[in-house]
C-alpha cells in the first residue's frame, strides 16, 4: 500500500512521483485514494491467481483483467458528510476541477423510516452509489445478533420451479411438527405470460426490448421476496433454530426445455434474503447435498416415479416402490431436514464411534443417498449404545 502510494502521490519527504496522479484528481481524500490502490491491488492479485489456475487447467477462455470496478468509498462524516438538519445534508464531491460542497435535500418518508425502524442500530458511513443514470445516497445500519447454539428444530426447505417452496419442520428424532406449502399461481401466470410477450416480441426480429425484460424481472423479483417472507414466517411460527437449504449449483450454461424456467429462478436470491433476515432473529443457515433428494422416497423405499413414469399428468406427486403416492416437494424436504441432522449427529461422534455407527446404519456412510428413514435407523442405534 505505502509503496504503491508512494508511485502517485507526491509529499514532502517523495517531492517526484513516478505518475503524476495528484494534477489529474485534485485533493483527492487521502482515505478515497488509498481504498482505490486497494480495490486496484486486489484486483491485480485476483487475475494473476485465475491466470496461474487457468494456465494449469486451460479450461474455458483466458482470463482478463477487469478494470470496471464499481466501488463506491463511504463519506465518512465531518470530512465528506455532514447531516445538517433532519430532512437535508451535505456531501463533498468533485465539481469543476475542485472539492466542494453540495447541499442535498432528504425525502421525508425515507427519513422518517430510518428514524422509526433503525433508531437502536448503529449508523455506519453513508456511500454515494449510481444505480442506472441515477445517484443514490445509501445509508446503511450495524445490528449485533446471536446466533443460538441449539438444533432442537430446524426447517427443511425446497424450492421448486413449480411450486415456490415447501418447508417442514422437523426434529432430531425424525418427528415432523409441521408441513407447510407456498404457491403463487397469479404470479406464476404473469411471470409466464410476461416470457411469452418476450418470445413473441423475439420472432419479429433480434430487438433488446427493455421494458419486458423489467417487467419479468420484477415480478420474478417479487416471488422472491414473497417466497422468502414465507420461510422466515414459518421459521419464527414454530420457534426454529436452523433453516436448511440445498446446495444448488446453478453456474454454467443451462440446457434443454426448462432452461428459461432455470434463468427466471432466483433460488440464490431467496436464499440470500432468507440467510439475511434469519441472522437478525438469532437463527442460523446450512446447506445440504441436492443429490437425490427429490428422487429418493424418505421411507427408504428407493428410488420414486414420476410423471409419464408414473402415469401422472403432473411432476408434482410421485408414487414410491411401493405403491405409495406423495407430494414430491415434501418428500424432498424431509430428506433435507434428515440429511442435516446426520451429518450434525456424525460431527460430534469420534471416528471410532463413526465407524460402529456406519457398520450397523450403512446408508448413512454416503450423505448423497440419505432419507428420513436413515436418520430414524441411525437414531434407533443411537439409542441402543445409550441403554447398553
Amino acid at each position: 500500500m505505502m509503496y504503491v502510494e508512494s508511485l502517485c502521490h507526491e509529499t514532502k519527504e517523495n517531492s517526484s512521483p513516478k505518475y503524476d496522479f495528484d494534477s489529474r484528481f485534485y485533493k483527492m481524500p487521502s482515505y478515497i485514494r488509498r481504498a482505490a490502490i486497494s480495490e486496484a491491488i486486489g484486483k491485480v492479485s485476483s487475475y494473476k491467481s485465475n491466470l496461474a489456475n487457468w494456465k494449469l487447467n486451460p479450461t474455458g477462455k483466458k482470463p482478463t483483467l477487469n478494470n470496471c470496478g464499481y466501488v463506491y468509498p463511504s463519506l465518512y462524516r465531518i470530512g465528506m458528510y455532514n447531516l445538517t438538519d433532519d430532512y437535508s445534508a451535505q456531501i463533498k464531491i468533485y465539481h469543476n476541477n475542485t472539492w466542494n460542497w453540495l447541499f442535498i435535500s432528504l425525502r421525508k418518508s425515507d427519513m422518517d423510516y430510518i428514524y422509526h425502524r433503525c433508531n437502536g442500530r448503529k449508523m455506519c458511513a453513508p456511500t454515494l452509489q449510481k444505480r442506472g443514470k441515477e445517484w443514490f445516497l445509501d445509508f446503511p445500519f450495524e445490528e449485533k445478533a446471536t446466533l443460538t447454539d441449539t438444533n432442537s428444530l430446524v426447517v427443511g426447505v425446497d424450492l421448486g420451479l413449480n411450486s415456490a417452496c415447501t418447508c417442514c419442520i422437523m426434529d432430531s428424532k425424525g418427528t415432523i411438527y409441521g408441513r407447510r406449502f407456498l404457491r403463487l399461481p397469479s404470479e406464476t401466470d404473469r411471470l409466464n405470460h410476461a416470457v411469452n410477450r418476450i418470445k413473441k416480441a423475439q420472432q419479429y426480429g433480434n430487438c433488446k426490448m427493455p421494458r419486458l425484460w423489467a417487467k419479468a424481472k420484477g415480478i420474478k423479483d417479487d416471488i422472491a421476496v414473497k417466497t422468502a417472507n414465507f420461510i422466515i414466517d414459518t421459521a419464527v411460527m414454530y420457534n426454529a433454530d436452523t433453516i436448511v437449504f440445498e446446495h444448488l449449483d446453478l453456474a454454467g450454461k443451462k440446457r434443454g426445455s426448462k432452461k428459461q424456467k432455470l434463468h427466471m429462478w432466483k433460488a440464490k436470491y431467496v436464499q440470500s434474503m432468507v440467510t439475511d433476515k434469519a441472522h437478525r432473529l438469532s437463527m442460523r443457515i446450512s446447506h445440504i447435498c441436492a443429490c437425490g433428494t427429490s428422487r429418493l422416497a424418505f421411507d427408504g423405499s428407493g428410488r420414486v416415479l414420476r410423471g409419464k413414469d408414473a402415469d401422472m399428468p403432473t411432476y408434482s406427486l410421485c408414487r414410491f416402490q411401493n405403491g405409495k403416492t406423495y407430494n414430491c416437494d415434501l418428500n424432498a424436504s424431509y430428506n433435507i431436514a434428515a440429511r442435516y441432522y446426520i451429518r450434525e449427529i456424525f460431527k460430534s461422534c469420534s471416528v471410532t464411534d463413526r465407524l460402529d455407527i456406519e457398520a450397523k446404519v450403512p446408508q448413512c456412510s454416503k450423505r448423497s443417498t440419505c432419507t428420513l428413514a436413515d436418520l430414524i435407523s441411525l437414531n434407533a442405534v443411537l439409542d441402543n449404545i445409550l441403554v447398553a
